[in-house]
Order: C-alpha cells, then structure tokens, then sequence
C-alpha cells in the first residue's frame, strides 16, 4: 500500500518485508507474528499442497492446511483494518497497491484450492 504522514511508519510505500523492517526495532514480536503469519504460514501450506497432490503427504493433512489458509487470511484483515483506521482517524493518506490485490488473490486461491483438495479426500 501507499501511504503518506502516517506516525507509525516513515514510508512512501509499505509492503510486508519493509513493515517488518519498520516494526523490528520497536515491537520484535509483531513483526515475528507479521512475518510467520504472511510470509511462512502461506509458504508451507502451498508446498504442503503440492506435496499432496504428488502423494508425498498424507491427505489427511488436508484438514489442517485449511486452518493454516485461514490464519494466513487474517493478516490480509488486518491490512484492511489498518487502511480503515487511518482513513476514519485522519491520521494520513493510505491507498491499497496492486500487491495487496495479488497477495489477497494468493491467499484466496490457496484456500480455494486446500478446500477442494480435502472434498475429494
């Protein structure tokens, strides 16, 4: 996303990893919760996945990885919150780049897809 004279971070454009960089100084375990949930959590489902539909892993695992899809999805919430938030507090201009789009689009498709992987269980 876009943002400008917001307090909490001196960027022109904040994505995940410079969010992180911004956070790390001052709240450590945010950023390590940030970097697990939009970064790792997605990561190892996708691979997970893959491993299952070349019979590597048990489909059993399924059922987890939809879990897994919905906790990566709460970090896309919480971008949302925060570009609500300060649009209502006045507190700058924020505006979604192309990249919250495609990582939403990521995150859905992954779920998307561990729901139909456990259907056919």
């Amino acid at each position: 996303m876009r943002a400008g004279m917001l307090p909490f971070f001196g960027l022109s454009e904040i994505s995940i990893l410079s969010g992180i960089r911004a956070l790390w100084p001052d709240a450590p375990l945010l950023a390590g919760l940030i970097a697990v949930f939009a970064l790792v959590v997605p990561l190892l489902k996708t691979v997970a996945l893959i491993l299952i539909a070349l019979g590597r892993l048990p489909r059993r695992l399924s059922a987890a990885l939809a879990y897994l899809g919905k906790l990566a999805m709460a970090d896309v919430f919480l971008i949302a919150l925060y570009i609500i938030v300060v649009k209502g507090t006045g507190l700058g201009h924020v505006e979604p780049a192309w990249g919250l789009y495609l990582f939403t689009a990521c995150v859905l498709t992954s779920l998307g897809t561990s729901l139909i992987a456990q259907r056919h269980r």
